[in-house]
């Protein structure tokens, strides 16, 4: 089952099928930071696996999230993006209030993300850094879809 949330012209959707592949796949691979060069398999692949939310104006798509969970205790929220002519018009936090207020996203024991530059935009919803950096362990492989 999917949600929608309209807001005047735009609209929230979590319906999966709407999802516009070279729209997202091209703002990830050609223009943020955290996953240049991805090939369009893997976003395909992540798509298919996430909760995923895209924002519409008409049947454009003009931005996206998504959020890795199990539903019951963790979520991670990733690949948030509005289209760079479509900012400014509180979209990005638009997006970021309707992911948090996912029915199926609720009750959750921790969220978590990864952001270079937008932890003000985060703090609104109570995101932070981590109290004891030192628990919190990562893996990264570094410029992986650049070698691909």
């Amino acid at each position: 089952m999917h949600h929608t949330w309209q807001r005047g012209a735009f609209v929230i959707s979590t319906d999966r099928e709407r999802i516009q592949l070279e729209v997202v796949h091209r703002y990830l691979s050609e223009s943020s930071y955290w996953a240049a060069g991805i090939p369009r398999e893997t976003v395909a692949r992540a798509i298919a696996h996430s909760v995923v939310f895209g924002v519409y104006e008409g049947e454009q798509q003009i931005g996206f999230a998504r959020v890795i969970t199990d539903r019951a205790t963790f979520a991670y929220l990733a690949d948030v993006f509005v289209l760079e002519g479509h900012r400014g018009q509180g979209l990005g936090v638009w997006l970021v209030e309707v992911i948090l207020s996912h029915p199926d996203l609720q009750g959750l024991r921790r969220w978590m993300l990864v952001t270079r530059d937008a932890q003000e935009l985060y703090r609104r919803f109570g995101f932070s850094a981590p109290e004891d950096p030192s628990r919190v362990m990562v893996k990264t492989r570094r410029d992986l879809y650049r070698s691909t």
